[in-house]
């Protein structure tokens, strides 16, 4: 089910409230806004509400024989990958770039934020279908830019769709299925990335694919791969 609201400050605060309050939310229910003004992503980053983009959260139920919660990331950007690639007149020019974000020709398209409440993760989504916003630090792309944009409602019913699909082969052929599906949707082995892990310095590397556990593998300078589960990503020659 999708329920929908005109606005609000947060789909993500607004489903993580719920749940602290006791409140049943059944997963495959998606919260979608029409706007958010406190809508926010990684790194606390304000959230882009233009009108007619899709900004929307639901809630995975982790069961004991889960992949790893963390590995949610994947499964979320396949969905939304699966869910845009139909309305692209260029289908290959996707590419998802770790741990949550998805690109054309380098510029983002899409995000996702996950965040954690006790037994239950909430993920929430955030694609420009109509409008990208203007960054200082990365360039933005739109679906509207590229070809007649689909419409908010019907873009929700089919990634609401899409994520049941990539849930159910998440729990039921676990993570070497997805971290090659991911890979295969991924930019370019060796393309230049730079990394800023909490608390350290800015590393600059190439992609080098995903451990068996989803996490980052990039290639530093000196021929060393260095294992990334936790950080920033940008292309190389982007400012952080």
């Amino acid at each position: 089910m999708i329920h929908t609201v005109a606005e609000t400050g947060s789909t993500n605060a607004d489903v993580l409230a719920a749940l602290a309050a006791g409140e049943a939310w059944p997963e495959g229910d998606w919260l979608i806004a029409d706007r958010q003004v406190a809508g926010r992503g990684r790194q606390g980053r304000n959230w882009f509400d233009g009108s007619g983009n899709f900004m929307g959260s639901t809630v995975v139920r982790l069961a004991p024989n889960d992949p790893s919660p963390a590995s949610l990331a994947l499964v979320a950007g396949l969905a939304v990958y699966e869910a845009v690639l139909p309305v692209l007149p260029e289908p290959s020019a996707l590419r998802i770039k770790w741990p949550n974000d998805l690109t054309i020709a380098n510029a983002k398209l899409a995000g996702i934020l996950l965040e954690r409440q006790n037994d239950a993760v909430v993920v929430g989504i955030g694609v420009n279908i109509r409008t990208a916003p203007e960054l200082s630090d990365r360039r933005t792309i739109s679906l509207s830019e590229l070809t007649h944009a689909p419409d908010r409602n019907s873009f929700a019913g089919n990634l609401a769709r899409s994520f049941v699909e990539e849930l159910a082969r998440w729990r039921n052929f676990g993570l070497e299925v997805m971290v090659r599906r991911w890979v295969a949707a991924a930019h370019p082995v060796g393309t230049g990335l730079t990394v800023n892990p909490p608390g350290e310095a800015a590393l600059t590397g190439k992609f080098d694919g995903l451990t068996p556990d989803g996490a980052l593998k990039l290639r530093l300078a000196d021929g060393t791969s260095r294992v990334i589960h936790a950080g920033d990503v940008m292309f190389a020659g982007q400012e952080s």
